[in-house]
């Protein structure tokens, strides 16, 4: 997964810078729709990559798994059985699997691993909202805001999977 997000990365910047270049010699309307594209996907590809390293860093972030924001609130449940969250959570990839591993990992750093992997994916969440600034530039308010929009969901969904799991992985800790 890694190799994937990077190389999307590299070509949606590639792309972008090309699209904008074509753009400045031909000005054509579908090389800047091109551009403006691939460059709303090298944002969100390039955002959650630097979220991840920063905030999915161990060292950087010690989340107490137990309190706080990270406490699995009790009517959490039942938003989870409404949302049918069992029968989907394992169809979503893992950038890094073996972080999550209990093979490799205690229980309580697992959680913490979860902690830090809810916070990069909230941060995401955030974050793609910035690219609605670009309608003031561009136009087309609405098609930033369906990315945006999108983007988002996809990161509350990791959340939604890291918060359900941390409530069973954290009643199996105090076992």
């Amino acid at each position: 997964m890694p190799k994937i997000i990077k190389t999307s990365v590299a070509l949606s910047l590639l792309g972008t810078a090309l699209a904008a270049a074509l753009y400045c010699v031909f000005p054509i309307g579908i090389l800047l729709t091109l551009a403006i594209t691939l460059g709303t996907i090298a944002y969100h590809l390039l955002v959650r990559l630097l979220m991840g390293s920063v905030l999915g860093s161990p060292a950087l972030v010690r989340p107490d798994y137990a309190g706080g924001w990270f406490r699995v609130r009790p009517w959490e449940q039942r938003l989870y059985k409404a949302l049918k969250v069992k029968a989907w959570k394992n169809k979503l990839p893992t950038y890094s699997p073996e972080g999550f591993s209990h093979k490799l990992h205690s229980w309580e750093e697992i959680a913490a691993n979860m902690c830090r992997s809810e916070l990069v994916h909230e941060a995401n969440a955030a974050l793609s909202f910035v690219p609605l600034a670009f309608s003031i530039k561009f136009g087309s308010f609405g098609v930033f805001l369906a990315t945006s929009v999108c983007g988002a969901a996809f990161d509350l969904a990791f959340v939604i999977i890291q918060r359900y799991n941390r409530g069973r992985i954290s009643r199996l800790i105090s076992r």
